[in-house]
């Protein structure tokens, strides 16, 4: 019985040699390795240049102004493609980082001082008008690539303030606390908007604070003041969707808007004019609604007539309360009556009839708001830009021929 006991530990002792010498072996090692890494989340290829390029900069081994690699030499040096490699590269343009010069190559972006900047948004309204979060969102991160600061502020009336007061009193704090400049989306939907809008403009602009307008103008359509915008196409937005409204089978197309609404609206009802012209439809006056979409007599007046009618939304809050209300009246869509927006917000889709919208490319509106601020801060005296990006139409049911 000892005997054998003996040798069942010997045995024992022997399997954990063996196991311990399998487990240091350099294949055993280069094994567990590559399961380790394997096991790990793989960073793309595109990640890893666009990481690289990024630490490479901010740490100040490329400083500004200095040429970055060609994308041959980073397609050899990664071992990858060049649309991995261009793909890092519009990331990091996207971030303000770095610039492409035509014919010269790609260099580090000069920034802007950052010692002390910061940027601040005064965007009335901002948590109830979903378009703003991505734009804000994209500005938020290209300011912190740049090393500076972004105010949001609080964009909500409080105390019984109205929007003009409570944008009023966020420009008082931005004054006083030394920003470098300010994202402004114009206060719209009130009476004396434009004059409310000047006069804040005009206070930035005297205490020497750089002004980017987002999405809308702060002078009626077709004018334009002296401070850069971003915003869409809305003339070509608005044409494209009366185009898709009469080639779906509507042969009346109407307007339906809030009343004091943005510049953008007018924009949008010149595109909406100029499609019916084009098309030998007199765009008369009684087809542009600025009335509540809630309007049950407006809803009687489009859906009286034989045939089929369209009707084209300042945005899609507007549309989303007309289709309500169409419900209430029996009115079929989009059998009897065509609805479109602009904005496809999240909600667009999820509609009882999926609505057919404009999209906003947000996070490019972002990427341009916030290269028009680095500009405009560094050369305050060039001319105004107007910088308009073009979107997309998204078809839904609401439109269905």
């Amino acid at each position: 019985m000892a005997t054998l006991m003996c040798q069942l530990v010997c045995c024992q002792i022997c399997l954990h040699l063996v196991v311990f010498l399998l487990s240091n072996s350099p294949e055993c090692k280069q094994g567990a390795s590559m399961a380790k890494i394997q096991s790990e989340p793989r960073v793309t290829k595109h990640r890893q240049i666009f990481d690289f390029l990024r630490e490479s900069i901010v740490s100040g081994h490329y400083k500004a102004g200095d040429q970055l690699p060609t994308e041959e030499e980073l397609v050899r040096q990664f071992d990858t493609s060049r649309p991995t490699v261009s793909k890092a590269m519009r990331e990091l343009t996207g971030q303000g980082l770095i610039e492409r010069r035509a014919g010269s190559g790609t260099f580090v972006k000069a920034s802007m001082d950052t010692q002390g900047k910061m940027l601040g948004l005064l965007i009335p309204g901002l948590g109830t008008t979903e378009i703003f979060e991505p734009i804000c969102a994209q500005l938020s991160g290209s300011a912190q690539a740049n090393g500076l600061s972004l105010m949001w502020g609080n964009s909500t009336p409080l105390n019984g303030q109205s929007p003009v007061e409570q944008a009023e009193a966020l420009c008082s704090q931005y004054i006083d606390q030394k920003v470098s400049g300010v994202f402004f989306a114009p206060i719209e939907l009130e009476k004396d908007m434009y004059e409310a809008n000047r006069r804040i403009a005009r206070r930035f602009s005297e205490a020497g604070i750089a002004v980017v307008l987002l999405d809308r103008d702060l002078e009626p359509y077709p004018q334009r003041s002296e401070y850069d915008l971003v915003a869409i196409d809305n003339r070509r937005a608005a044409y494209t969707l009366v185009k898709h409204l009469l080639e779906g089978g509507c042969d009346e197309i109407h307007f339906l808007a809030r009343a004091f609404s943005a510049p953008t609206v007018d924009a949008r009802i010149a595109g909406y004019r100029e499609a019916l012209l084009d098309h030998d439809i007199n765009p008369r006056s009684g087809l542009i609604h600025r009335v509540d979409a809630n309007d049950i007599s407006f809803m009687k007046k489009i859906a009286r007539k034989n045939g089929r009618v369209g009707v084209l939304c300042a945005n899609d809050a507007t549309a989303a309360r007309l289709m309500h209300a169409l419900d209430e009246a029996d009115v079929a869509v989009p059998d009897e009556v065509c609805v479109a927006g602009f904005d496809d917000v999240k909600y667009a889709q999820l509609l009882r009839v999926p609505l057919t919208t404009w999209h906003q490319p947000c996070v490019a509106m972002g990427v341009a708001a916030f290269n028009a601020m680095h500009d405009r801060i560094k050369h305050p005296d060039l001319a105004p830009h107007e910088i308009l990006l073009h979107g997309e139409l998204v078809v839904r049911s609401s439109t269905e021929p």
